[in-house]
């Protein structure tokens, strides 16, 4: 096939594919259940979970979502940089030396520790302004945050400064997407209360927010004055408990096309350690992705992939930068006959009546899809449709 016809194949004959209707439709399905007068802030941290976090927040702000989040400072300037003037929180505390950055993009700090909240005062106030900033309440994930007890002294703390302001008050819950509820029912109560002593200290939270994807779906007392919606925006379930609740649509297929097509005697190795031997009568497809490209190492052997409306095997150990797949011979079984050099293979995603979602990569790895949708969206060029 001639590269040059391909818009998906000018430069490498693998590539992402992200459905942009499919985001937008997950997004307003939190927009819905956030209800009226509360906001969605959706989740572009770790490149929009391999997604593109430039172009998937301007999707999701144009489907209803009113602010943003990232994990680093460096990820919120570059959406600034290509001109995202929405609301973007920084979802942990960052480095005291990354506040000049904070302030003079915008960009809202969580904050958990009484220096920092200072530090961030000082620049904003040197600046002329006033930083706004979210409290972390730590009510059971023990990851971040201040601890309940400590939450009305922390902000008489720092109340006094006149460069920062709070904007907003947040939690994570550590087991919302797990079948029993008795961890996710203390967190909810520790911070209920931990709310109602901040409001009766005198202070105003702002925006009260506690439920990620899965306690957005699941718990509607968790959503409070705001949702953050991450994994479920990409069509994606953290776990199953959440399947039956909402119906979403995947965004993300991964694509390559055969580079090269042979068909070794009987007995003969394919790949590094030649693990896999042939057992003859069929072909060996290459395609040009691997565990340089998010498809695992681990998965050797393990997988499978769509090719002319085949599922096949994948066989041998996955390279850095390639992978073979096996063919079955011509049967009623499979009457498509011999595969072709430019045919097109799924690695993730649909072909005629197959189908491979991430989540079954997600669970020979015994991994979550975030982490292997995130993998893909390292080197392979995104194409959005």
């Amino acid at each position: 096939m001639d590269e040059s016809t391909d818009g998906r194949g000018l430069t490498r004959w693998a590539w992402v594919e992200i459905d942009s209707s499919a985001i937008a439709y997950n997004l307003r399905k939190a927009r819905n259940m956030a209800g009226r007068g509360g906001q969605v802030m959706a989740v572009v941290k770790a490149d929009a979970y391999g997604h593109g976090a430039e172009q998937v927040s301007r999707i999701a702000l144009k489907a209803g979502a009113d602010r943003l989040a990232v994990a680093m400072v460096a990820e919120g300037v570059k959406l600034r940089s290509v001109g995202i003037a929405a609301p973007i929180l920084c979802l942990a505390e960052p480095p005291i030396t990354s506040i000049p950055l904070l302030v003079d993009n915008r960009i809202t700090p969580t904050v958990d520790t009484v220096d920092f909240a200072i530090a961030l005062g000082e620049a904003a106030d040197a600046r002329g302004q006033v930083a706004p900033y979210h409290l972390a309440i730590n009510t059971g994930m023990n990851r971040i945050g201040v601890m309940p007890v400590d939450a009305v002294p922390f902000l008489r703390a720092i109340d006094f400064h006149r460069g920062i302001q709070l904007e907003g008050v947040f939690t994570h819950f550590a087991t919302a997407d797990c079948p029993e509820e008795w961890d996710f029912r203390i967190q909810l109560r520790r911070f209920n209360e931990t709310i109602d002593a901040i409001r009766a200290a005198g202070f105003n939270p702002g925006i009260v927010h506690a439920a990620s994807s899965p306690a957005t779906i699941r718990y509607p007392e968790a959503r409070f004055d705001m949702v953050r919606y991450g994994i479920s925006m990409y069509g994606l379930h953290s776990s199953d408990v959440t399947r039956s609740l909402i119906e979403l649509r995947p965004a993300m297929s991964v694509k390559a096309r055969v580079s090269f097509v042979k068909t070794p005697a009987t007995g003969e190795g394919v790949s590094y350690g030649m693990h896999y031997r042939t057992p003859g009568g069929i072909q060996i497809a290459t395609l040009p992705l691997g565990y340089g490209d998010g498809m695992a190492r681990a998965l050797s052997g393990r997988c499978h992939v769509l090719i002319n409306g085949m599922r096949c095997n994948q066989v041998g150990n996955v390279c850095m930068d390639q992978m073979m797949v096996e063919i079955p011979g011509n049967s009623p079984l499979h009457p498509h006959g011999p595969v072709e050099i430019g045919d097109e293979a799924v690695i993730i995603g649909r072909q005629g009546d197959g189908e491979i979602m991430l989540d079954e990569h997600a669970d020979l790895l015994g991994t979550v899809t975030h982490e292997v949708a995130i993998h893909f969206g390292q080197r392979l060029q995104r194409f959005y449709v």
